[in-house]
């Protein structure tokens, strides 16, 4: 019997298809940007994309979220298949987190207003709201450890706060995929590491989506993230369990450098030996 009810469960898995799914994806424009990615995010995984400025951390998004149509290859987020399936329907699925958002909330919005307005992906919200929907936000608030926040606008909100509400929003629509476009960016050190450990906590939790964490800071790298893709100059380097990728050779490469990656009490730092051609 018990191995009958593993054989079934291994069978239920096979059928599900990975979270994302991209297959030797070139995007060109007047340069290629993006050469042969094959990468493959199974359900249960966190990811870490790392790379240097230009390596091609933002542009592997925008193709995974349609803003970006890809030259040739194949992308596959969520059983959906691009070209073939409506992406203004997928995104629906996905939520993301970015500098773009951030800078289009209206700030006289209150964080349960930016919470709600996620369930249609609307930047403002107008209208009734439905008790079932504000019921949802308000729990989704106590979720984000950001309850005490309701009723404050978002002029009034740190850049903490405000990264924590717009998580908060992303998870409105009940989305498959969370996608963190360098949430970190902007915050002091101390802001930085009570949102990286609130991250932490999130994604551990078990109703959590599968989450895409963009940085070039390996300090922003907690253990709840369980793998990692390196990027440089529009190509994969590097793909794989945590373990196996975060290491001093592999960054070195990414980062032109020769760097020495260190872990202490479960979390990273990176040192870098001074370019001898330095002149001060």
């Amino acid at each position: 019997m018990v191995e009958t009810l593993q054989r079934l469960s291994a069978r239920r898995k096979a059928n599900v298809p990975p979270v994302i799914e991209v297959s030797d994806l070139v995007v060109e424009r007047d340069v290629s940007i993006l050469r042969g990615i094959d990468w493959r995010v199974e359900r249960g995984q966190h990811w870490v994309i790392v790379g240097a400025n230009g390596s091609g951390k933002t542009s592997l998004l925008r193709a995974l979220t349609g803003y970006f149509p890809p030259t040739t290859g194949t992308i596959r987020v969520l059983g959906q298949t691009y070209g073939r399936s409506d992406w203004r329907e997928l995104r629906k699925q996905v939520g993301l987190v970015s500098s773009s958002v951030h800078q289009l909330m209206p700030e006289g919005e209150t964080a349960l207003a930016a919470v709600v307005s996620g369930k249609l992906a609307m930047i403002g919200q107008w209208g009734e709201v439905a008790d079932a929907d504000r019921s949802t936000a308000v729990k989704i608030l106590r979720r984000i450890e950001a309850s005490s926040l309701a009723e404050r606008p978002w002029l009034h909100l740190s850049q903490g706060e405000r990264q924590r509400v717009l998580i908060g929003r992303a998870l409105m629509a009940d989305p498959r995929l969370l996608i963190l476009d360098e949430p970190c960016a902007g915050l002091d050190p101390v802001a930085r590491e009570h949102f990286l450990q609130f991250l932490d906590r999130l994604a551990r939790s078990k109703s959590a989506p599968a989450m895409v964490l963009v940085t070039h800071h390996v300090e922003e790298i907690t253990a709840a993230f369980s793998h990692l893709i390196v990027l440089k100059q529009g190509k994969v380097i590097a793909a794989g369990p945590r373990g196996d990728v975060l290491n001093s050779k592999t960054l070195s490469a990414a980062f032109d450098a020769e760097v020495r990656l260190t872990r202490r009490a479960g979390r990273y730092s990176l040192a870098v030996r001074p370019s001898s051609s330095l002149i001060i």
